[in-house]
């Protein structure tokens, strides 16, 4: 048998008996995640814009627009969801360095509410989705951006949800193996575009190509089912000779990658990245007794040409900066939402102290999350200098976690954006417990999301 073949074996037949406590309990918190940063990512402009594109489009409503008040087909709803909980850039962050929620928990949410699935339906598509995406990342050995040729979720997002999607569907091995096939043809997408709207749309066109190719399989379409060994298929596509493909077949070996090596939940909507400069920006706050007199910020970090944006032009902008989001921890002492607006860039604090922040990019420090650093030095008037390393923000992987305590202080002012509290706490009970739901109370749990008036 191929290894295709093999690992399309291996994922039908895993299901929710198979999953365990631990998977079961990080994939719960990954739903609440989901839709609570979906709900916020509706106030931003990309997703009005994406927003009335696919309603303008029509077509049977089948699934909630997540915070938008109406409904969608499956496809369309998984396109406008994904986008909706990636345009923050505050979904949680996985090793090595994907997507992987946004890109399959929307296709399955759209899928799973036109089709009547349970919650436990939900959970088990997406632990098998995270798990495609990540053995299929740790295969590449591409583990920092400046080996990527392109964005991670959208060159595995498509065939994570379409491997999430193919359960709600329950497609046999054979009928996998033509949806992975034809997810493969659909991947794709650049790092240039880090930084614009159309980032988001990386994740949302991940869950909904997914989707669409899981249902295209389900109704006899075909593609190449051997398309990981193809000499003109996916592997040579989008990695190079280093992409070890028997390493696919961890797939479904106990535990779960959504326990082991897990996810990192952000707590600041940005780029992971800069959640290094943020932490020690954050750390020397305090100790900056006026803004004013910083004279120079020297912020050392590892190769990471794409969020080195000295100038950032827009606030959405400014997630992908190291200059500005270090900046914003050290002027205001917190980093949040409100932080990557278009007039908090503008006002004069922060224009002043970019001016006066230096960024160098050392190849001596390892590019990939897991093991990078940065040092940040702030010199202030008077020549007394703050210095301090930041090893990474809490909850990286191999220190503890984010407290569900925490977590629920990100979730809590996520709905708030859009929903009264009670609403919002309804929210947080339904998809706390979402594996006792049935087909029912799901849809109760997305009628809740979607913000109807």
């Amino acid at each position: 048998m191929t290894v295709t073949a093999q690992l399309c074996e291996r994922i039908a037949g895993t299901d929710f008996d198979d999953l365990g406590t631990p998977a079961i309990e990080a994939a719960r918190r990954l739903v609440l995640d989901g839709i609570a940063i979906a709900i916020a990512g509706t106030k931003e402009e990309a997703i009005h814009i994406l927003a009335a594109h696919h309603k303008e489009q029509g077509g049977a409503a089948q699934a909630t627009a997540i915070g938008n008040g109406f409904r969608l087909n499956t496809v369309s709803a998984a396109a406008l969801n994904g986008a909706a909980m990636h345009v923050l850039d505050f979904e949680p962050m996985w090793s090595p360095a994907n997507h992987a929620l946004s890109t399959t928990l929307a296709g399955i949410l759209a899928l799973a509410e036109a089709r009547g699935a349970s919650g436990r339906e939900v959970l088990t598509a997406l632990v098998k989705g995270v798990e495609m995406q990540g053995w299929i990342r740790q295969a590449s050995g591409q583990f920092e951006a400046s080996t990527s040729r392109f964005h991670p979720p959208g060159a595995v997002g498509p065939l994570g949800a379409a491997v999430a999607t193919g359960h709600i569907l329950k497609l046999d091995p054979d009928q996998l193996a033509n949806a992975v096939g034809i997810a493969a043809s659909r991947a794709g997408s650049l790092l240039a575009n880090a930084g614009t709207m159309t980032k988001s749309t990386h994740c949302g066109h991940a869950a909904a190509l997914g989707l669409e190719s899981a249902l295209l399989a389900a109704r006899g379409f075909t593609a190449n089912v051997a398309v990981f060994e193809a000499a003109q298929g996916y592997v040579p596509a989008f990695y190079d000779d280093g992409f070890k493909i028997e390493e696919m077949l961890g797939f479904g070996r106990a535990p779960f990658r959504i326990v082991d090596p897990g996810y990192a939940i952000k707590m600041f909507p940005s780029q992971f990245g800069t959640h290094f400069g943020i932490t020690a920006g954050l750390e020397l706050n305090p100790q900056i007794p006026d803004p004013s007199a910083i004279r120079r910020v020297l912020l050392t970090a590892p190769v990471m040409t794409y969020v080195n944006r000295p100038r950032p032009t827009k606030g959405l902008e400014g997630k992908f900066s190291l200059q500005y989001t270090a900046a914003s921890a050290l002027l205001d002492g917190k980093v949040g939402i409100r932080t990557f607006t278009d007039a908090r860039l503008g006002k004069a604090d922060m224009q002043d102290l970019l001016g006066k922040f230096d960024v160098v990019l050392d190849p001596a420090i390892p590019g990939r999350f897991e093991d990078m650093h940065v040092l940040l030095r702030v010199e202030l008037d008077g020549g007394r200098v703050l210095e301090t390393r930041c090893n990474g923000p809490r909850g990286k992987w191999g220190t503890p976690s984010i407290s569900e305590a925490e977590h629920l202080i990100k979730i809590r002012d996520c709905l708030a954006t859009r929903l009264e509290p009670a609403t919002a706490e309804h929210i947080i009970e339904l998809a706390r417990r979402i594996d006792d739901l049935d087909a029912v109370g799901l849809r109760q749990l997305l009628q809740l999301a979607g913000c109807f008036a």
